[in-house]
Order: C-alpha cells, then sequence, then structure tokens
C-alpha cells in the first residue's frame, strides 16, 4: 500500500514580526467537510483578525486535492508560502490556517512571504508526524445477491468493507482500498452490475 506523511493531532506554531501575530493552527483532515468546519470554527474564535490564511492538501498520489486562500493579502503573499511548506515536509491529509493580527506597520510582500511562512513551518515542527496508508473510501451499490461476491472479491483484491447498510433495492457498501488500486476494484465491481460512487 502506498504511505503518506500526515499529523496525528493539532498543533500551533506563532510568528511575531513589526508588532504583527501570525497564529498558525495545523490540522489532520481527511475531507472537505473537515476543512469547511475548522475553518468556520478559527473564523468564529478569531473574529477580530483581519485575515484567516490557509492552505489544505488531502491525500497522495493521483487522488490529491489541493486549495488555499490569501484571504485578503496580497496575491500569493501568503496562502503558497503556507503550501509550501506542507509540500516541503512532504505532508498530506492536512490543514494549516494562520491568523493574521495586524500590528499598524506593514511588512512588504518578502516580509508576508516570510512570516507565514514561518508560522507554517513552526506549526509543523510543534506536531507529531506519522505515515498513514494512502486509501480511498468508494461506496458501492450492490444487490442483495452481491453480498457474499464481494466479501469474496474484497481478499482477492486486497479492500477492506467498511460498513454494509441495506437500501430498498439492495446494499449501500462502503469500501476502503489502496488509491493505486481504486480504478482495477472499480472495474471489477462494475462488472459484477455494482454502482460505484466516490
Amino acid at each position: 500500500m502506498g504511505v503518506c506523511k500526515t499529523i496525528d493531532e493539532p498543533s500551533k506554531g506563532v510568528f511575531k514580526d513589526k508588532r504583527s501575530e501570525f497564529l498558525a493552527f495545523a490540522y489532520h483532515v481527511e475531507t472537505e467537510e473537515e476543512v469547511k468546519e475548522i475553518r468556520q470554527k478559527i473564523k468564529k474564535k478569531y473574529h477580530d483578525a483581519k485575515h484567516h490564511v490557509y492552505a489544505v492538501k488531502i491525500g497522495c498520489c493521483e487522488n490529491e486535492l489541493v486549495k488555499m486562500s490569501d484571504d485578503g493579502e496580497p496575491h500569493n503573499s501568503s496562502a503558497p508560502p503556507v503550501l509550501g511548506q506542507i509540500k516541503a515536509f512532504g505532508l498530506s491529509n492536512i490543514l494549516i490556517v494562520v491568523v493574521r493580527y495586524f500590528g499598524g506597520k506593514k511588512l512588504g510582500i518578502p516580509g508576508l512571504i516570510n512570516a507565514y511562512k514561518t508560522a507554517a513551518k513552526f506549526a509543523i515542527e510543534n506536531a507529531n508526524i506519522i505515515e498513514q496508508k494512502d486509501e480511498v473510501v468508494l461506496f458501492v451499490h450492490a444487490a442483495f445477491d452481491k453480498l457474499n461476491l464481494i466479501m469474496k472479491y474484497s481478499k482477492k483484491l486486497d479492500f477492506k468493507v467498511v460498513n454494509v447498510d441495506s437500501t430498498q433495492d439492495g446494499y449501500k457498501i462502503k469500501i476502503a482500498a489502496d488509491s493505486s488500486q481504486k480504478n482495477k476494484i472499480a472495474e471489477e465491481l462494475e462488472k459484477m452490475g455494482c454502482k460505484i460512487q466516490q
């Protein structure tokens, strides 16, 4: 199985320059929904801060999702340096939000780049970095008579059946598999008459 590096618990980094304070928060995330919830909580808690810059990288290999926002800072002065640190440490499934309190003096573009980069770096350095299997989750809709066959295939194709829910016309099965095997598994299950939802 492919392996990614990520962090296991939230961590924080603080950087100050010319009375401006940059608070960086790093979180382990696996879905866009989690990212949305965390960003909302931070905006609510630090509502008096002018900027809430973020960068996120979910998944590794071909499945990766990358998003970021300068949140009102000059274009490319803040989010790209944060994402740069995520990539420099080779991390995935991580969200970093940097909250900035303006200290009254402008830092200029080079100063902003350095501040956001350093705050993100400190948050990562304060985190516990772990290895995580690069898995993808698929939802399979299968007829009632296909369940035993899918269980049999799980050993052959090396995927895990995480959850099985009954529906009116069959089962909704949640499976987890190595991301590199995703297409092969989907193809085999579709041949059996199953519908795949990602």
